[in-house]
């Protein structure tokens, strides 16, 4: 079903864009806008020929070709994908930390080397 549609589709897009292409302009574009009658501005009457309506037509298939490929598409990939397994995986909380420790007999909480405040001569101005 799903190639059937997808082969569908791009048989779409090719027809639609030969339909396109093979229509002729209506010219002007925007230098039509500088002191042009209305109808040159408007677009004037213009016959439907077999293109207009045959590129209205394609372009209507295509977008109900689309969304049907878009929602066979869905249904075709067998539920969840690998990363939407384990978006849906509820990952475990890490054990919280205590808040106050108790040190370990035998080990102390403080280092064991630390150096003096300076005093005297090489401290600085107002500490003694």
């Amino acid at each position: 079903m799903y190639a059937f549609l997808v082969t569908l589709l791009i048989i779409d897009c090719v027809l639609l864009a030969v339909a396109v292409l093979l229509q002729a302009g209506q010219g002007g574009g925007l230098a039509s806008l500088g002191g042009a009658t209305s109808d040159m501005v408007l677009g004037g009457r213009q016959t439907v020929t077999l293109l207009t309506t045959s590129s209205k037509w394609l372009g209507g298939a295509f977008l109900v070709l689309a969304l049907a490929v878009s929602l066979v598409a869905v249904n075709r990939s067998g539920g969840d994908s690998e990363v939407a397994k384990q978006l849906q995986t509820v990952p475990q909380a890490p054990k919280p930390l205590p808040l106050k420790t108790t040190p370990t007999p035998g080990t102390t909480s403080t280092p064991t080397t630390s150096t003096p405040a300076p005093t005297g001569k090489s401290a600085p101005k107002g500490i003694k």
